[in-house]
């Protein structure tokens, strides 16, 4: 964790989006610890409107205005959260029955909710149909699925098809797109559902065509769009109506560990103005959405726990904590990656300390995978002081197994 010289390596990207003042992490201009306070009990997820509300007036600054920015609400679903972003963006993308009840109670306008997932149950489609938001569609049967919803309630619900495109998005952490997948349909499937629309009681919006997310790398998030917009431009030569709306999914990545950069928004910009340009040639009238989730609200969370328990075990030291994978999955590694990394941590209390020391930061749970750090170079911490995990605004609270063991949920705040 040092250098030949004796100089702390850095253990995670560098986390410059919260200040500090008398040594002290500020969330949303107040300190941690009397957050905790009212809190009034740890763990819990804090999240920082300011900081989102950076981030989308920075897309918006990069994006042409011919774009349309929506907040994908499996990200982060707390309430406040989505009613937040509900405000500052476009529209949302839901993937369940409770995703769409929570964003049709912010008021967005149902033309500007989209409904995504490959397995979407008779109470998800029905909700839909009813609402009136963007249906879009994962396969065949789902399509006559939905038909039939919308001949026994007399409505012609608006869908758009998802496609699986024939390339991938380069350097994804996650591709949800080439290949065999179970999301949407193939793209040489598509002309054949296109025509099939013609014959069925639904009103055809367009496309949602999503590769993959998670990504850092603005050229290959660029090129992935430049793909996908041609695959529209060809596509809706079958499509039975004008493309109206074009779903082109995110992918924009955030850094979590050494070595990892901000992705370049001036780079993306930039190819999405081209991409406008072409757009307005081809699909003239198309809005074009760009869905983005973890981009714009995970560098504005924090988990905070406590530690409970300070111990040395054969030359280690282990910070034990009240919290762990069973609120933070990700931040522990998933249940065992074959390769596990440390995602930023610091003792929010402790911010500033020429002393460091290698350490482990474990959980209460009675599993070893339960780790949120593994030999980080920390301040010297013991009980009562907040380790605190960073980058945790998206896939954390909702994302973890709460129940594993009984331990108590972590509480939320928007501040």
């Amino acid at each position: 964790m040092t250098d030949s010289t004796g100089v702390p390596i850095p253990t995670h990207a560098p986390m410059t989006q919260f200040p500090i003042r008398d040594n002290c992490l500020m969330v949303a201009g107040h300190p941690l610890t009397e957050i905790a306070q009212r809190v009034g009990s740890t763990p819990f997820y804090a999240y920082d409107s300011t900081v989102i509300n950076a981030r989308v007036a920075a897309l918006r600054h990069a994006l042409p205005n011919n774009f349309h920015l929506h907040y994908a609400v499996k990200a982060n679903p707390m309430p406040a959260v989505v009613e937040h972003l509900a405000a500052m963006t476009d529209g949302l993308d839901v993937a369940s029955a409770g995703e769409l009840r929570l964003a049709l109670a912010t008021g967005t306008p149902a033309a500007n909710i989209s409904f995504a997932g490959p397995g979407k149950s008779n109470e998800d489609l029905a909700l839909a149909v009813e609402s009136g938001v963007i249906i879009n569609i994962e396969s065949a049967t789902e399509l006559e699925r939905v038909a039939t919803l919308a001949r026994s309630s007399d409505k012609r619900p608006p869908v758009a098809i998802r496609v699986n495109p024939d390339f991938e998005l380069k350097s994804a952490g996650m591709k949800m797109g080439s290949g065999p997948k179970p999301f949407g349909v193939d793209a040489e499937k598509v002309p054949a559902l296109l025509q099939r629309l013609r014959e069925l009681p639904v009103e055809f919006v367009g496309l949602h065509i999503f590769s993959g997310s998670q990504n850092l790398n603005a050229a290959a998030v660029a090129e992935a769009q430049s793909r996908t917009l041609d695959l529209a431009i060809a596509l809706a030569a079958e499509a039975p109506g004008p493309i109206r709306w074009l779903n082109i999914g995110g992918g924009l990545g955030v850094p979590y560990f050494p070595g990892e950069q901000p992705i370049d928004l001036g780079v993306i910009g930039s190819a999405l103005t081209k991409l406008g340009k072409k757009a307005e040639q081809h699909l003239p009238g198309t809005e074009i959405v760009l869905e983005l989730g973890r981009y714009l609200t995970a560098e504005a969370g924090i988990y905070v726990c406590e530690v409970i328990d300070r111990k040395e075990s054969r030359g280690e030291i282990f910070l034990v904590t009240n919290g762990g994978l069973h609120h933070h999955l990700a931040a522990s590694g998933n249940f065992g990656q074959v390769i596990r990394k440390n995602y930023p941590l610091a003792v929010g209390n402790r911010m500033h300390d020429d002393t460091l020391e290698a350490v482990n930061v474990v959980g209460p749970l009675c599993t070893p995978l339960d780790i949120l750090g593994s030999r980080v170079l920390l301040p010297q911490a013991g009980p009562g002081d907040l380790i605190v995990v960073f980058q945790s605004g998206a896939y954390g609270y909702s994302a973890s197994p709460r129940d594993f063991l009984g331990h108590p949920p972590p509480g939320e705040i928007l501040l």
